[in-house]
């Protein structure tokens, strides 16, 4: 691999994104708040604390089962920002539009954000537009950012992962890539697996004012579960144990992994979030997510312990254990 350039994998979530973070953004900007390395930054102005986070779509094709870049880009900046324990607020659509893009598709895609924003409860109040030379881009990019209000008495961070706590997963994971992997090459799956895409404030300000200790959120997007557990792991110095058999992934998502060497435990997800509850709570927690229909499928699907400090490790569904390592490369890249 040429480690002069920037490559395909520096996209991931992975090892090489990990790398870019720490040899260059950190030394370059590194403060208290960016060096939580959370979803979104959690920020007091005047008094008031506040939540802002930002991020970039690039998916390809812009329309795929369960949902199109324009929905992506609203859901995942109001996740990233209900992640850090805020209720999202105002957000910013920044375009950049290749050349001879269709005035149709960038209509559906805009309606579709404005529909998004209103079942998230949140408004577009600023934004830009630039247009690039036809085939410099794909198409279409979209930036989003986006400010919210921190809940009080609420205080998430990867740091707070201790010895003990429950690990669970909202849902069935992998469900977004392969939907947009099998729009991508033409592939024939069944109807019922589409992406999870979904905005997810509303079942998390349900559950932190009902359970304010939770210790963890995290949505683990680019890089699926395996990348997002090995981040808390490196952050807090804690150990991760997740068992197989209690991992929910729908049989037809496993299907296609298994035919094409995929693990779905790395696989990206837009409408799902782990949590890290102490164990009395649990009940409590478990309770909240099947109130909603985004996270009525929650798992508890691991704990976190005081060995294997910094890894996550499987306990597999014949009773052995697996080291479960950020990937160094890409299983499939464009997918969010």
């Amino acid at each position: 691999m040429d480690k002069q350039t920037i490559q395909l994998a520096h996209g991931s979530g992975g090892k090489l994104t990990q790398q870019l973070i720490q040899e260059i953004m950190l030394p370059a900007f590194g403060n208290p708040v960016l060096n939580e390395l959370h979803d979104g930054a959690a920020v007091n102005l005047g008094g008031t604390r506040l939540a802002f986070a930002t991020d970039s779509y690039v998916v390809q094709p812009l329309f795929f089962p369960g949902g199109d870049i324009g929905k992506l880009a609203v859901c995942g900046t109001v996740n990233d920002l209900a992640m850090t324990g805020a209720i999202p607020q105002y957000l910013s659509a920044s375009f950049i539009i290749e050349e001879g893009f269709y005035l149709a598709d960038l209509k559906r895609i805009v309606a579709s954000m404005a529909r998004t924003a209103q079942a998230a409860g949140v408004t577009v109040v600023t934004g830009d537009t630039k247009v690039i030379e036809k085939g410099s881009l794909g198409g279409l990019a979209i930036n989003t950012a986006g400010i919210g209000i921190v809940m009080n008495n609420v205080k998430i961070s990867a740091a707070n992962a201790a010895p003990g706590q429950d690990i669970i997963i909202s849902g069935y994971i992998g469900d977004h890539a392969i939907a947009v992997m099998a729009q991508r090459y033409g592939l024939n799956l069944p109807q019922g697996v589409v992406s999870d895409c979904a905005p997810l404030n509303g079942v998390v300000q349900d559950l932190l004012r009902t359970v304010p200790n939770v210790a963890v959120l995290r949505d683990p997007t680019r890089g699926g579960v395996a990348t997002t557990l090995n981040e808390i792991a490196a952050q807090a110095g804690v150990g991760i144990i997740i068992d197989e058999q209690a991992i929910p992934v729908r049989p037809e998502v496993q299907g296609v992994c298994e035919i094409l060497g995929f693990d779905p435990l790395y696989l990206a997800n837009e409408g799902k979030m782990l949590i890290f509850s102490e164990p009395d709570s649990t009940k409590q927690v478990m309770a909240v997510l099947r109130r909603h229909a985004v996270s009525r499928d929650a798992r508890v699907i691991g704990r976190v312990t005081d060995r294997f400090a910094g890894q996550v490790v499987l306990q597999t569904a014949i009773g052995g254990w697996r080291l479960v390592d950020m990937l160094t490369g890409e299983q499939l890249p464009r997918i969010c």
